[in-house]
């Protein structure tokens, strides 16, 4: 797992779970800090005895260049989470967005539900380029996007163009949620917290909510969602699906979803 910073990732639990289950012991799994300036040196280090590599920030954009292949998710979005190692080939995946519509699906939330109402996108990041690449797959063909500065949106520009996906940039705040039946917020932890407050003053509240921050939590945007009664989608569960189809492109067999689970939320307990 390479990212900046990285300490605190869960996802070294959640492979090796995973490995455990597989009956593949011999495989490690660890958090390497690394940052875009070390990003070449790195993957050129990686010998035969690698299969691949987990991405976080800042590096899922700048990974991209220095592929032999991207698969078509991953350059439509503009982002690869995962790098697989094959035949001395360097392969870029997205399993973010994949990992979001299984997320969603489990908390029901599927394409051609027929509801009606906004799909807001809280940030302007890679997280925000695979949650629009998610709506896309739920059968959406817009969203409204708020962002802090719209001076910082050419990325997720591009990858609208590229998806076919229809972009209304609107302020930061809580006017945002206003008519949205489905909010995601791909913003870092505490980010949202002043949104809170307007879940209980809206007339007709979101029906859900994917907060893709997984700890602490509950974060208080997931807090006043549940209070009226909002599904709540939490970033664990894209944690989990995610590393889920990591663990399938990496080893080639089905990955123990519900061992990976476990392990995971005893992680977060402690």
């Amino acid at each position: 797992m390479l990212g900046s910073p990285v300490g605190h990732s869960l996802s070294p639990v959640l492979h090796l779970a995973a490995y455990a289950a597989l009956g593949l012991t011999w495989w490690r799994y660890e958090a390497i800090e690394c940052d875009e300036a070390g990003l070449p040196a790195m993957l050129d280090s990686c010998g035969p005895d690698w299969a691949g590599l987990s991405l976080t920030m800042p590096l899922k954009r700048a990974v991209l260049p220095l592929l032999d292949r991207v698969e078509p998710l991953a350059a439509e979005v503009g982002g690869a989470n995962t790098v697989l190692f094959a035949a001395a080939t360097r392969i870029g995946y997205n399993t973010d967005v994949p990992g979001m519509v299984h997320a969603l699906a489990e908390h029901g939330v599927r394409p051609d539900a027929g509801e009606s109402g906004r799909c807001v996108i809280f940030g302007g990041g890679a997280t925000a380029c695979a949650a629009l690449a998610a709506l896309r797959e739920l059968g959406e063909r817009s969203a409204s996007v708020a962002v802090r500065d719209q001076g910082r949106t050419a990325e997720l520009t591009a990858a609208a163009g590229r998806m076919g996906m229809a972009v209304e940039y609107v302020p930061f705040g809580p006017a945002a949620l206003s008519g949205a039946r489905l909010v995601i917020s791909t913003v870092p932890a505490g980010a949202a917290n002043p949104l809170a407050g307007a879940f209980g003053q809206i007339a007709v509240a979101p029906g859900v909510l994917f907060d893709v921050v997984y700890h602490p939590w509950p974060t208080q945007l997931a807090d006043a969602a549940a209070g009226v009664g909002a599904v709540v989608v939490s970033g664990f569960d894209l944690l989990l699906h995610q590393a889920a189809l990591q663990v399938e492109l990496l080893t080639g067999r089905p990955a123990p979803v519900e061992q990976m689970r476990a392990a995971g939320l005893t992680a977060l307990e402690r």
